[in-house]
This record gives structure tokens, C-alpha cells and sequence, in this order.
């Protein structure tokens, strides 16, 4: 097992608790054809908090469980910025909590 895997699990945690503050937290899935979109973060059928819930945190979530090799970049940061520039405050938590996941994933190399 990686040794960042707890760190990146309870970043994950973090995550969540940030959506869910905020009130991002779906509680119905996208429908099939949103969430196989081939864009990078979905932004074709998708709103940026729905990728991060319905794709981003799924997908981490099997990785740790299965023992999977972690990605070798992340720059959710980045698009988390972009997203979220006309709010600035309201997003500050959860732009805190995906830097600090991006930082997880960038340490290893």
C-alpha cells in the first residue's frame, strides 16, 4: 500500500465535508450519458462540483480500496480556480482541501 493513502483518504473526507457545507452535494446521480463523458472533468455534461462528488471521489475511492497505483498528477486546483473565480470566499474551503490533494499526489515524485 502506498503510504500516502491515509492522507489522501481522510483529503477525500475533507472534500466531501466541503461540498456538503456548501451545498454541492447531490443526492440523485447524473444520468448514465452525463457521467460517461469523455472531457476531461465532464465539463460537457457536468457541473464541477457534480465530477468531483459522482466521478473524482468514486473513482479515488477505488483506488484506495483496491490497492491501485495512485495517478501521477493532479491538477484539480487549477480548475477548482477557474470554476469558482466569481466566488471566491464561498469556495475557499474546498479549494483548500483539493490543493492540499494535489499536493498529496504531487510529494511522491
Amino acid at each position: 500500500m502506498d503510504g500516502r493513502f491515509p492522507a489522501i483518504a481522510e483529503q477525500l473526507l475533507l472534500i466531501e465535508r466541503e461540498l456538503r457545507v456548501q451545498g454541492w452535494w447531490d443526492p440523485v446521480p447524473p444520468s448514465a450519458e452525463a457521467l460517461n463523458s469523455v472531457e476531461p472533468f465532464s465539463v460537457d455534461t457536468l457541473d464541477f462540483h457534480q465530477w468531483l462528488q459522482w466521478i473524482f471521489l468514486v473513482r479515488m475511492k477505488q483506488i484506495l480500496e483496491q490497492d491501485l497505483p495512485l495517478p501521477n498528477a493532479s491538477g484539480i486546483m487549477e480548475m477548482a480556480e477557474m470554476v469558482y473565480a466569481d466566488r471566491p470566499l464561498e469556495s475557499l474551503g474546498l479549494r483548500n482541501a483539493l490543493k492540499k490533494f494535489d499536493q498529496l499526489i504531487v510529494d511522491a515524485r
